[in-house]
């Protein structure tokens, strides 16, 4: 599994958000159907929630990669 991590300078940043600014998608329609689809895995739980508030400690996944949130 690819492991990359990212920095955020907010509070918070929403799951599709952070999956176009990971590099994980191109767009936010495409972002939009991983999370529906059930793809994408927050904390180690599935989330279809596009809109999930990511913090600073989060870790993301989507297939082989891995996004851990500082």
């Amino acid at each position: 599994m690819e492991t990359s991590k990212v920095k955020i300078t907010t509070e918070f940043i929403k799951l599709d958000q952070l999956l176009k600014f990971a590099g994980l998608c191109d767009t936010g329609g495409f972002a939009k159907e991983l999370v529906q689809q059930g793809q994408v895995r927050v904390n180690g739980e599935t989330c279809t929630m596009r809109g999930k508030k990511i913090r600073p400690g989060d870790v993301v996944e989507v297939d082989k990669f891995r996004v851990e949130v500082e």
